[in-house]
């Protein structure tokens, strides 16, 4: 009879450990259900549910006119006009000043009163050649004065701007992690109500993995965001002797083509003479005690002897 209890005892665990595994399932089912209705809405025009507040999310979302959209709900249509839309800002430009510590300075103040700051900051000055080179975060809004303002420091060599349009990663990692947060809640539900140690242990680390998937989409959200809201620019500011910076090559072209096939050609020389100089010696610490011992097997060996010729019986010589 005792023996009866215990296992009517360890059969009532596992039946809980099972019930509580299915429970799970279904609940991350749920939630898949759930993400795969917020794509839907998205594909027919309406923005999936996004991440719960955040002054983050919401400086994310400013366009250059610096206006916020508001925050989408699910089945509700969100405006992703230009001025709504997430923009990455990234550039470089420089400028030929007549005193670059000055012009420097100045560059930096024009960050800083845009909201900004420096980013990083190299100068060196050799032979009586100046140059300084800035990194400068401004934020998205006022990049385009901002970079017309250092422009205006001095005579505008090069200007290369680009742009990237992350508005449908923001969106479809806004959707993610509100299905996200809806697992992590129902596991950490399911954890509060666990009557075992199994189910214990196991809705742990069930939890844990999906709170570090969370983590995991929070950051790349906060890393769009600060990309979104602090556009870099990198500034480089020559003196009047320094040269200019190098500029970018053609690379199409028969003349192109040959000059490539050339360096390639001269590389794969330069390799291989590399290699047979890395061979050398070993060819000549293994070879030449090889060849004198061959040579000297050579001279060892007895000359095989020589057999004179028969004729075979009853064959008479020819005759002239």
């Amino acid at each position: 009879e005792p023996m009866s209890s215990v296992r009517r005892g360890r059969s009532a665990s596992a039946a809980a450990a099972g019930l509580a595994a299915i429970a799970l399932v279904l609940a991350g089912c749920g939630g898949s259900h759930g993400a795969s209705r917020q794509d839907t809405s998205t594909n027919s025009g309406s923005a999936p549910m996004p991440a719960e507040g955040g002054a983050g999310s919401d400086a994310n979302k400013q366009g250059p006119g610096g206006a916020a959209p508001p925050a989408a709900q699910p089945g509700v249509a969100v405006d992703l006009r230009v001025d709504q839309r997430s923009i990455v800002y990234t550039g470089s430009i420089s400028v030929r000043v007549d005193n670059v510590e000055r012009r420097a300075s100045e560059a930096v103040s024009i960050a800083t009163a845009a909201g900004g700051f420096v980013g990083g900051d190299k100068r060196s000055s050799s032979g009586g050649h100046s140059e300084a080179t800035l990194t400068l975060r401004i934020p998205a809004d006022r990049f385009a004065s901002a970079v017309d303002s250092i422009a205006n420091l001095g005579t505008q060599e090069s200007r290369d701007i680009n742009t990237e349009d992350v508005t449908e990663q923001v969106v479809d990692l806004d959707a993610r992690i509100a299905t996200q947060q809806a697992r992590v809640a129902s596991g950490r539900r399911l954890l509060a109500s666990a009557k075992t140690l199994n189910e214990l242990v196991m809705l742990e680390g069930e939890v844990a993995k999906r709170e570090a998937d969370l983590a995991s989409l929070e950051g790349k959200k906060r890393r769009l965001d600060d990309l979104a809201a602090l556009s870099t620019i990198t500034v480089t500011l020559l003196g009047k002797d320094a040269p200019a910076p190098a500029a970018k090559k053609n690379h199409l072209g028969f003349l192109a083509g040959l000059e490539g096939g050339w360096t390639s050609f001269v590389a794969a020389v330069a390799v291989t003479l590399t290699v047979l100089g890395a061979l050398l010696p070993w060819a000549v610490a293994v070879g030449v005690p090889a060849f004198v011992l061959l040579w000297w097997l050579r001279r060892r060996r007895p000359p095989a002897p020589v057999t004179p010729a028969t004729t075979p019986a009853g064959d008479a010589p020819p005759t002239a």
